[in-house]
């Protein structure tokens, strides 16, 4: 049916208004056509049967015979006009022809056990001369000195009249309701017309708008239906607003935090070929700043993929513990590298819904700065527990921890503490005492809530266990699949 509409909300409100009325009225001009045309075949058939009185009336017995002459005068007066033509037929007690037309044809039906009328008559519809017509057959009753029986009396009209007349009160009433449904659909047409005009009025101001403008649109005089489409409209104007500015700002401190790698890499080159510095020393030092560079332009790719994966990827039912071991695994060197009491907790399933690479990329970032911040020979622990509605994630070191200065920056992008201070607000610290990207926590913080869990960041102060940063991750369960929950305890 949507071809029959064209995909425009004028039409169809137009459609929606009109096509119900006009399927009305044909239903009811087809209605009032067969009522009228019903009350026409009574109102003739009344005169039918009028004439067949009449004729019968004249019937009159003779000795062993019937008799009957029907003068012209008693049919015409039943006739209306020059439209329609009446003949008439009349049988004895056995069949035989009285008068009339011999070729009208006989009545072979079963009369009637119920009837309308005060006589035994029925009226039905036949064929004469290649006309259609309607037929009354009326037995009549007849009695003498010498005879008694049921003569038949038929008499019998072409539909001609009938017919148009219905056909003129139908045209009639077809004009009338085109002219009803014409009105109808002008007086809509306007209605909508008025009522579409602050569509497009929300259209004009939208289309004007500078492609920069993204402040909050307010048509005056909007009506009620349209408010929430505005508020999505403005609210989706300042998410755009946000996106592009922080895109803005993500793309003006990277490419200050690329110039830093690159300008610090020509000069020790140039420091190199000077002579000035051992070639030893400069290599090495070039190869750190190599990795800072590609640590770096890696977790700026990921922070950019974190936003392709979760649109493109539909999340899947996982086991948090999986990624967890596979990141421990890939990170075990920098952990044997500094001699760390490592301790990996992640035996119970922990099922949540959400992608593989989101995962391991969240795990990574948060081990690889528990190790950077955990002194050599530290305490390390890493652990996976699920409970009623939630798994957590939890990532504890031995390091300094964070004072108040560092956490009031610690999920913006680029901003880093001072060398050598652990995790600082990203990557941390590097091997060398520089700061990190400070890309890491901006990223886990933006996984987490891709994934509708949350992150903490929590200072450890007691006697239960040593100082440090518990870094907790929160993210809500989800059904495990039916072969984990069948091979499973």
């Amino acid at each position: 049916m949507k071809w029959l509409v064209p995909q425009s909300l004028r039409w169809q409100l137009l459609a929606g208004i009109v096509l119900p009325i006009a399927a009305f009225v044909a239903f009811d001009a087809w209605s009032t056509y067969r009522r009228v045309l019903g009350s026409i075949n009574t109102a003739y058939d009344r005169s039918l049967l009028a004439s067949a009185r009449s004729i019968g009336e004249l019937l009159r017995p003779e000795e062993q015979a019937l008799k009957v002459e029907v003068p012209y005068a008693a049919l015409e007066i039943f006739e209306a006009g020059n439209e329609g033509r009446m003949v008439y037929r009349v049988s004895g007690p056995k069949g035989e022809f009285l008068s009339g037309y011999a070729d009208l044809p006989p009545y072979t039906r079963v009369p009637p056990q119920r009837a309308d009328y005060a006589a035994l008559v029925d009226f039905y519809d036949a064929e004469y001369a290649g006309e259609r017509i309607r037929m009354a057959a009326l037995y009549q009753p007849v009695s003498g000195p010498q005879m008694r029986g049921v003569a038949l009396v038929q008499v019998a009209e072409t539909l001609e009249i009938r017919e148009r007349h219905a056909r003129a009160l139908l045209i009639e009433t077809l004009l009338r309701h085109a002219a009803m449904i014409a009105v109808v659909g002008g007086v809509a047409a306007v209605v909508v017309a008025r009522a579409l005009r602050p569509v497009n009025q929300l259209r004009d101001a939208v289309s004007a708008r500078d492609e920069r403008d993204l402040s909050a649109l307010a048509p005056p005089g909007l009506p009620t239906e349209l408010r929430p489409v505005l508020a999505a409209m403005n609210d989706l104007m300042l998410r755009l607003s946000r996106l592009i500015t922080h895109q803005r700002e993500f793309v003006r401190d990277a490419s200050h935090q690329l110039r830093t790698p690159l300008a610090v890499l020509k000069i020790q080159a140039q420091n190199g070929l000077s002579g000035h510095a051992d070639a030893s020393e400069t290599l090495q030092a070039m190869h750190g700043t190599i990795d800072r560079a590609i640590r770096l332009a890696n977790q700026m790719l990921a922070l950019a993929k974190v936003e392709q994966v979760h649109h493109q990827d539909e999340p899947q039912t996982l086991d948090l513990c999986e990624p967890v071991r596979e990141v421990a695994l890939d990170l075990a060197p920098l952990i044997a590298d500094k001699n760390l009491d490592f301790e990996l907790d992640a035996d119970q399933p922990a099922w949540v819904s959400g992608h593989a690479w989101m995962l391991r990329e969240l795990t990574r970032n948060l081990l690889h700065n528990a190790i950077r911040a955990t002194p050599v020979g530290g305490v390390l622990l890493v652990s996976v527990e699920s409970g009623p509605g939630c798994a957590r994630l939890r990532v504890r070191d031995s390091g300094p921890g964070l004072d108040a200065a560092r956490r009031a920056h610690l999920y913006e992008p680029f901003h880093t503490g001072p060398g050598g201070t652990g995790k600082g607000a990203g990557a941390g610290a590097g091997p060398t005492g520089t700061s990190g990207s400070g890309l890491g926590l901006a990223i886990c913080r933006q996984i987490c809530e891709r994934l509708g869990g949350e992150i903490q960041l929590v200072n450890r102060d007691s006697d239960e266990a040593p100082a440090g940063l518990d870094a907790i991750v929160t993210l809500p369960t989800a059904t495990p699949p039916a072969r984990a929950t069948q091979f499973n305890p």
